[in-house]
């Protein structure tokens, strides 16, 4: 996959867990297929509205901030979003690309979003694509306008567009891509917090975390990817990340005595950050034996990251949950059959949680709370925590007579599993 500011027998073998703080112990799930490849539904969020981007910015209709929304994007297709936006706020709305199951997707091939203010000036864009022909999965990306009393450009309230463009090569399958979007808006700080990034930070990477597997069911997309804490885990998670601590994360292979064939692109670890922004990845090979494919050591969650240009520091701008995906070649099946490889993710969160740059109202997801940390723990997903929200809401509205509640918006990153089947003898 990169990033700017053939199927098995029967069935392939694609396997995307979310994963959180500790270590994952993921296998397969199965799926079952009659013919062909099949994959479980990616999972959409079900209070998403339905909306149709447009062709034209002057057409474009308006996502309201906290809102989740689904629409399409058409190969070689452009797509318009609206957000009426205030001079003090910084906004972010993000995009998760949902390509079709069983399609063919080519180097090169994804989508970029950027945000514009009227008179066409770029504001903040995303650009992410599959690294490999390997295999389609979902990709995230996101578009921001963030207020700096240094710029110039972008700095006014009013109405500003959304762009999602499809990068799309002859060679790739030509069905259309499903789309989440979400619009968030960052609350205002107290008092304006540091800018320059330190020159030091610990870099180097910690020992793994020690003790055994635990089994907790992950989930199928943005809504309901499930929570966890210290320990090891197994498939489809997410992490609550605070101020001033440092996510550090690998996906080994484990060993099989399938076969001993070569293949490359064969797991790619992705991380993204509490606004479904991408922020990094990693990409390595198997063949048959133990493989390990490692992410950078990420620079502890601070609000002075966003100043920065590489995408992988800029990400880390606050605290929240964030999703590790960890993706299986679907070649993998051709060479190591109906035996699930087992994938272990490996998730060190050092640091003690340090107070973030204040602010000046709820931060909504931007902040991780003792419930999240109770979540993680417990192991409650987004959607779980959602529901349980509302149902307290409920009780508080019931019992104050009418008085109304917010709605509570957690966030994953998608997740698909694949388990390839051999084709049954004759």
């Amino acid at each position: 996959m990169k990033t700017q500011a053939g199927i098995g027998r029967r069935a392939g073998a694609l396997l995307t867990a979310v994963a959180a703080v500790g270590t994952v112990a993921a296998l397969p799930g199965q799926a079952q297929a009659a013919e062909g490849p099949a994959l479980p539904p990616y999972t959409f969020d079900s209070t998403a509205q339905r909306v149709q981007g447009a062709a034209s910015s002057s057409d474009a209709p308006q996502l309201k901030a906290g809102a989740t929304y689904r629409g399409t994007l058409k190969k070689d297709g452009k797509v318009y979003y609206r957000v009426d936006l205030d001079d003090k706020r910084n906004a972010y709305v993000s995009v998760v690309a949902v390509p079709k199951a069983g399609g063919k997707v080519d180097y090169g091939d994804g989508f970029r979003v950027s945000m514009q203010d009227g008179t066409g000036t770029e504001c903040g864009y995303q650009q992410i694509g599959f690294a490999s022909s390997a295999y389609p999965r979902p990709l995230a990306a996101y578009a921001r306008r963030i207020i700096d009393a240094d710029s110039s450009t972008c700095q006014k309230a009013g109405a500003f567009y959304v762009l999602v463009e499809r990068e799309h090569k002859p060679t790739s399958s030509p069905d259309d891509w499903e789309l989440e979007v979400r619009h968030l808006s960052e609350p205002l700080l107290k008092k304006a917090g540091p800018t320059a990034l330190p020159e030091a930070w610990p870099s180097g990477t910690p020992a793994p975390p020690t003790g055994g597997p635990k089994q907790r069911q992950g989930g199928a997309g943005v809504h309901d990817a499930a929570s966890l804490t210290q320990g090891e885990w197994r498939l489809f998670y997410r992490v609550p990340v605070d101020w001033g601590q440092q996510l550090y994360a690998t996906a080994e292979l484990g060993s099989s005595a399938a076969a001993d064939e070569y293949v490359s692109y064969a797991l790619v670890l992705s991380l993204e950050n509490p606004a479904l922004g991408h922020v990094d990845e990693n990409s390595g090979s198997y063949n048959g034996k133990p493989a390990t494919v490692a992410l950078g050591p990420q620079r502890p969650v601070a609000h002075e990251n966003r100043t920065a240009y590489d995408e992988a520091t800029s990400g880390m701008r606050f605290a929240g949950w964030y999703y590790l995906s960890a993706t299986l070649n679907p070649e993998i099946a051709k060479a190591y059959g109906d035996k699930p490889v087992p994938l272990t993710l490996r998730v060190n969160l050092m640091g003690a949680p340090k107070t973030g740059p204040g602010y000046d109202g709820d931060p909504g997801p931007f902040a991780v709370t003792a419930g999240d940390r109770d979540a993680a723990a417990s192991g409650v997903s987004g959607a779980q925590a959602a529901e349980q929200a509302e149902r307290s809401d409920s009780m508080q509205i019931l019992a104050a007579a009418g008085i109304g509640s917010g709605t509570v918006l957690l966030l994953g990153l998608g997740a698909w599993t694949l388990l390839a089947r051999r084709r049954a003898a004759a």
